[in-house]
């Protein structure tokens, strides 16, 4: 067990040494930074100002940091994708590409020991995106608007909440585990593809591809009676964490779902990346 966390050691090591690795941190700062002197425009604060005092609340005390980090939050989600994606399209398929892979396995380990050992990669960096995302945003949030209560508004989702500082800074640390959680069926399905004998660019574009293609049948109202079949209605349920009261039997449910889709993409990874010639 200690060669394989030195293993996982020596991966991490190779993935944060790629000047790549860090283009998603760095968009999703930049990102931040622009969405948020946006909220500083007049108008836009207009609107909010009139959503909160329709609502009996008061602006200056729900217009805060915690609540424009959220909405960062959700304008960056999407985004997401590309960088989980381009990371895990990368960690198997790269290496095949550059020759390194053949040497890897000249060495007395298992295949399944060197997929298991990406594999976790992979989903310590959808993590870590995810917390990064959420805290930074925080924190920018924070810096600009300072503390204040919490308004959760997202009406495709139908979710309308109202938190104090105190509870709603636990509900939105809550939700960023959650997020990572969702964030890894992309993780998931670019690794399935990083298997194949694809390059890293097509496999990074395959799954951007499917995962665009469920985001735009699912909001199609001609699939509204089968939208629970696309995986993206159910990695949306990071939302729910900010619900009141929590719905957990629904978030059991999707999580499950998720579960059995990102266990079916890595196993059929599993058995391409087995059956493939490195010899020739």
């Amino acid at each position: 067990m200690s060669l394989f966390f030195l293993q996982l050691r020596g991966e991490l090591w190779k993935l944060f040494a790629r000047k790549r690795t860090y283009l998603g941190f760095g968009a999703f700062l930049a990102l931040e930074v622009v969405i948020l002197l946006l909220f500083q425009i007049p108008k836009v604060q207009r609107s909010w100002r009139h959503l909160l005092e329709d609502s009996g609340y008061v602006f200056e005390q729900y217009f805060s940091g915690i609540t424009l980090a959220f909405q960062v939050v959700l304008g960056t989600t999407t985004l997401a994708f590309l960088y989980t994606a381009l990371v895990s399209g990368d960690i198997v398929a790269k290496e095949v590409e550059d020759g390194t892979l053949r040497m890897t396995l000249c060495r007395p380990v298992s295949r399944l020991r060197v997929l298991a050992v990406k594999y976790l990669t992979c989903v310590l960096y959808t993590f870590a995106l995810a917390l990064f995302i959420g805290l930074s945003a925080l924190v920018v949030g924070t810096l600009r608007q300072g503390t204040g209560g919490f308004f959760v508004f997202q009406p495709l989702e139908k979710l309308y909440v109202i938190y104090d500082f105190g509870p709603g800074l636990v509900r939105y640390l809550a939700s960023l585990p959650a997020l990572g959680l969702s964030l890894l069926s992309v993780t998931s399905f670019a690794f399935m593809m990083s298997c194949c004998n694809v390059k890293p660019a097509a496999a990074t574009i395959a799954t951007l591809t499917f995962f665009i293609a469920d985001l735009i049948f699912r909001g199609l109202p001609y699939f509204e009676s089968i939208k629970h079949w696309f995986i993206s209605q159910h990695t949306e349920t990071w939302y729910n964490v900010l619900r009141s009261p929590l719905p957990w039997q629904r978030m059991v449910e999707d999580y499950a779902y998720l579960f059995g889709v990102d266990a079916t993409f890595v196993l059929i990874g599993v058995v391409i990346f087995c059956s493939r010639d490195f010899k020739s």
